[in-house]
């Protein structure tokens, strides 16, 4: 990135954005860190932090925008489930629809709206999704994911679209923590015959992609998908590789995958089964291609994590 600038981060106290504020804040830039409550801990970095009030109700981003460049849009409600589709609409893509148009009226030079690989796809896919591929979101998460690109499209600002997959690193929540839990352990798990392959992308690998839009005037305009690069490893190879890090034999042990996908079904949570035994590739290649150099591919920074 050429030269400090101010740049807003909303979402600045989750597990991505901590990271983004952190390494803006170490790269000399002023960063203007927009929470809806008071940070604990406080953030390691010097920033100014900002408070809001929640997304499900319409306020003025008018005063946390004064005097910023760049606005990098992290804030949402993650895809759980849980929510409403009422409320995943007002706070994805009308929250993010009102700051874009705010946003574009003060004159910022850039929104980096941080949207999601859900925008696009299922929880599944028979091939490598490229930005090619029309946008086919299969719940609310995704679909008001999608409604917020539009939003920052039709919202006459400089804008870059980043989907991103499945994040994972030091302190990462929900699915990735679980399955790290399980791969730490002293157990045989049974996931040999887990030969699905899924992207993932590494908390450090997504801030050089999110450095390199931001200082790149060609990301201007573009959506991009970002993932790890390479071929994704299988289920099976990942809890190798974290157990090889830790110096353990891998104990990955044979099972019928129905074993797991039929309860699963039986429970209603066909959610878990595909993002479990579901193939998911997602191709950086356009980043990759625009000039985008990640740090790591899969292997090498889960092995690093380990």
């Amino acid at each position: 990135m050429t030269g400090p600038k101010r740049i807003l981060v909303t979402g600045a106290t989750g597990f991505v954005g901590r990271a983004v504020v952190t390494a803006l804040a170490q790269q000399g830039h002023s960063v203007r860190a927009a929470v809806r409550r008071p940070p604990q801990p406080r953030f390691a970095a010097n920033a100014e932090v900002v408070e809001h009030p929640d997304l499900s109700q319409p306020f003025d981003w008018t005063p946390l925008l004064a005097g910023v460049n760049q606005v990098i849009h992290l804030a949402a409600i993650a895809h759980t489930g849980d929510s409403a589709p009422e409320r995943y609409d007002r706070v994805n893509h009308r929250a993010t629809a009102e700051l874009a148009g705010a946003a574009a009226r003060a004159g910022v030079a850039q929104l980096v709206f941080v949207s999601s690989i859900r925008s696009q796809s299922g929880a599944t896919a028979d091939h490598a999704l490229t930005e090619r591929d029309e946008a086919r979101p299969t719940d609310a998460y995704g679909r008001s994911k999608l409604a917020a690109e539009a939003a920052v499209r039709a919202a006459g600002l400089p804008f870059t679209i980043l989907r991103p997959v499945l994040f994972y690193g030091a302190g990462a929540k929900g699915y990735f923590a679980l399955f790290l839990r399980a791969a730490r352990s002293r157990w045989p798990l049974p996931v040999k015959n887990f030969v699905n392959r899924r992207s993932l992308l590494g908390i450090d690998n997504f801030v050089s992609a999110l450095d390199f839009v931001l200082s790149s005037p060609a990301a201007l305009g573009q959506t991009y998908i970002v993932a790890d690069p390479g071929i994704p490893p299988r289920l099976a190879d990942l809890v190798a590789t974290i157990r090889a890090a830790q110096g353990r034999w891998a104990l990955v042990v044979p099972m019928p995958m129905h074993y797991l996908e039929v309860p699963l079904r039986l429970m209603r949570r066909d959610d878990i089964w595909e993002r479990l035994g579901g193939n998911l590739r997602a191709d950086p290649g356009k980043l990759l291609a625009a000039g985008w150099q990640p740090a790591h591919d899969t292997r090498t920074g889960i092995a690093a994590l380990a």
